[in-house]
């Protein structure tokens, strides 16, 4: 029987085909202040990062689950979805790779999809419930 790819794995070797690591200099562990700086990058970035169906962006919505920046200036995401059948399943890992790829001091970035736990609505912040009428 073949090895079949999970479509995880599918997704990550999309991710890492279209978007390869870059070549920094700087390949130095991370310094406090390196990761302060870089996390509010990164919360600047996917705030630009919108479900299509939904007009919030993906940070307040909840699906950014982890974000952490390895010593090597990997950094991993994990992230999910509104729901697994979310037409844009497919592409919005690649779009929170392209908009973590290009800070300064990220080397890499591995962006997983996870489903546990599952999201619900009790994830959204209090922004995204006021955009939504939710309260």
């Amino acid at each position: 029987m073949e090895n079949l790819k999970t479509d995880t794995e599918l997704k990550r070797d999309v991710i890492d085909v279209a978007s390869p690591q870059k070549d920094i200099m700087d390949t130095s562990k991370p310094t406090d202040a390196d990761i302060e700086r870089i996390s509010s990058e990164v919360v600047s970035q996917i705030k630009t990062i919108y479900d299509p169906e939904i007009p919030v962006d993906i940070y307040e919505l909840g699906l950014i689950y982890k974000v952490e920046l390895e010593d090597d200036r990997t950094l991993k995401v994990d992230m999910t979805l509104t729901a697994p059948g979310c037409p844009v399943a497919g592409e919005m890992p690649i779009w929170v790779h392209d908009a973590c790829i290009m800070i300064d001091g990220v080397r890499k970035v591995e962006v997983d999809m996870v489903f546990d736990p599952p999201w619900t609505p009790d994830l959204m912040s209090d922004e995204a419930r006021l955009e939504l009428n939710m309260f």
